[in-house]
């Protein structure tokens, strides 16, 4: 168990450490250190890797020292994370720094009285890692090195425990990862209430409650794997929208660039992108950059006539019961306009190609004389660019898409055709 727990951290820490490489945060700093941290934990914390420890030193039991330090330092990384996440740092750095300052000076001293303890005691029975605690607790120096480390970590998690119930945070996702860490703080605690009866029937001469001591390490697992989900949920959730994202864009993106021009795509591979695990941020950033080129490239075939028609049809009943039964909202109503306003603008530009190819042709259609009309939404603040083309290819099939272009395509024909007019 210990190993897989390490090979999974460690995939988290490198997985991590690429977000670190991009974005350099004193947070994502603290989290990629602490996985880390967690993976040295779990390695020598596996038996054989324990043992093979206290062989190379001397010292059976040596690997509990760096064990137990490295517990400490990981508990003190999601104390000082969950500090740093309080609106405390916003309302005041200051106080929230001195904060931080007492907390790490408190661990620092702990640590280094754990080294002073453990290094005073004289350890030289057969180890067994899973049992160090109770079968060392009649050695008045490693009791006092025990008593040390759980009432750090009891400090550690307790404290952690009460910020997270503390604090209120406007993004849901990151309050939805500080109720996890809340959560895994009571479950390690339960680490502290498995081994101290167990530590103290121990030194008392009896060993009747080992096993409970020994079972205090599942709850220490399960409050890792519970803490290790509160720092990766929130990115979990995030990836999946964008590939969500991504896969609801490939409507838009085959009108306004496949069916445009191909040479608007960043690669030969972007049409498949929203298939594709890794590089899920960047493939989204060039998904959006890549339809908004396609859009400038419609621009000199775009009509008033399709957006005019959306609003015409919105606002009268048509022959077929298009009408809407209740009222749309102006943002998706200018969605809505754009959508139709783009279609029929790929539309005329593949129809002016295939007459191009008729003709033998093989450049580009020349743009009509008319003026290039400007889409709705175009002074689009660039935070805002996704949401504004999610709501556009969400409505590309829309019923008024469907009639406005229609209309479109009828005035067309009864312009072409002298004497014909629509009834």
């Amino acid at each position: 168990m210990y190993l897989i727990m390490a090979a999974a951290s460690l995939a988290i820490a490198l997985w991590k450490g690429m977000a670190l490489f991009r974005d350099p945060t004193p947070t994502l700093s603290l989290i990629t250190t602490n996985f880390l941290c967690s993976t040295a934990i779990y390695v020598m914390a596996a038996p054989s890797v324990y043992l093979a420890i206290g062989e190379a030193t001397g010292n059976p039991s040596f690997a509990t020292l760096p064990v137990y330090i490295g517990i400490l330092v990981c508990f003190a990384h999601l104390h000082v994370l969950t500090l740093l996440w309080s609106p405390l740092q916003q309302k005041c750095p200051g106080a929230l720094r001195r904060r931080v300052t007492r907390w790490a000076a408190f661990y620092g001293v702990a640590a280094l009285l754990m080294i002073a303890t453990f290094c005073s005691a004289e350890l030289s029975e057969p180890a067994d890692p899973l049992k160090f605690n109770t079968n060392n607790a009649h050695d008045p120096v490693i009791l006092l090195f025990l008593a040390v480390f759980l009432s750090a970590l009891t400090c550690s998690t307790l404290n952690t425990f009460r910020q997270c119930r503390r604090t209120r945070l406007d993004d849901q996702r990151m309050q939805h990862a500080v109720s996890s860490f809340g959560i895994a703080m009571l479950f390690v605690f339960g680490y502290v209430v498995c081994g101290v009866p167990a530590i103290a029937f121990a030194a008392l001469g009896s060993h009747a409650l080992d096993e409970v001591g020994v079972w205090g390490s599942s709850f220490g697992v399960l409050g890792t794997l519970i803490a290790s989900y509160g720092l990766c949920g929130a990115a979990v959730s995030a990836w999946m929208k964008e590939r969500r994202d991504i896969r609801a864009l490939q409507p838009l993106w085959d009108i306004v660039v496949a069916d445009v021009d191909p040479e608007l795509a960043f690669s030969a591979t972007s049409d498949r992108s929203h298939r594709q695990a890794a590089n899920v941020t960047f493939n989204l950033h060039r998904r959006v950059i890549e339809i908004l080129d396609g859009m400038r490239a419609l621009r000199p075939w775009v009509r008033a006539e399709a957006v005019e028609a959306v609003y015409t049809l919105y606002e009268r009943p048509l022959r077929g019961g298009i009408y809407p039964v209740q009222p749309i909202p102006e943002r998706e109503l200018r969605a809505i306009a754009t959508a139709a306003a783009l279609r029929d603008a790929a539309e005329r530009l593949q129809a002016a190609q295939r007459e191009e190819a008729l003709r033998g042709n093989s450049g580009r259609p020349q743009a009509p004389d008319t003026p290039a009309r400007s889409l709705l939404g175009e002074d689009t603040p660039a935070a805002d660019e996704r949401d504004r083309l999610l709501q556009i290819a969400r409505v590309l099939t829309h019923p008024l898409v469907t009639a406005a272009l229609q209309n479109v395509r009828e005035r067309a024909v009864d312009t072409a055709t002298p004497g014909r007019t629509t009834p």
